[in-house]
């Protein structure tokens, strides 16, 4: 077994478990147990709150508006888009590349455990800026945000080393 793959699985599963830590944590503190409660906003900051929302579609709850099949659909197109990065993590012989796939591989499944166990996905961090606000995401989706940032990285390096 290659080591890129090893330290990227372990990358993974590191990201998996801060991420439902994390959820856990906090949906024991807001005391909701699915996407039926309901709980105040809880200002941090100026610009940052925590937020029990819970994202019954993809990124910015896209496809959200759905019969309870949906969280089945996009966690099966999840795990197959998984699985095919997991292919490319064995074959991956760069550090950012490797970091860059472990990040998407384990935020990933990490939505997936939530479809799974919830239908929807639990989102707790909400910045904002007067009026302009970003939705509100987690720890999972970080890695995901993250991890699709180091592979364009990885991918504008890659292109320059081969000019």
């Amino acid at each position: 077994m290659p080591k890129a793959f090893k330290q990227g699985l372990l990358l993974a599963a590191l990201v998996i478990l801060l991420d439902q830590a994390s959820k856990f944590w906090l949906m024991g503190w807001f005391g909701v147990t699915g996407p039926d409660d309901r709980a105040p906003a809880v200002p941090v900051t100026g610009f940052f709150n925590l937020v029990a929302v819970w994202n019954k579609g993809v990124s910015f709850s896209l496809f959200s508006n759905h019969d309870g099949s949906g969280a089945w659909i996009l966690s099966l197109v999840a795990l197959v888009i998984t699985g095919f990065m997991l292919v490319w993590l064995w074959r991956a012989t760069g550090t950012l590349l490797m970091v860059g796939l472990a990040g998407v591989i384990g935020g990933a499944i990490g939505n997936v455990i939530d479809r799974v166990r919830f239908g929807a996905v639990f989102d707790f961090l909400f910045f904002y800026y007067q009026q302009y606000s970003w939705p509100a995401f987690n720890v999972a989706d970080m890695g995901i945000s993250v991890g699709v940032g180091l592979l364009l990285l990885d991918s504008l390096l890659d292109s320059r080393r081969k000019r």
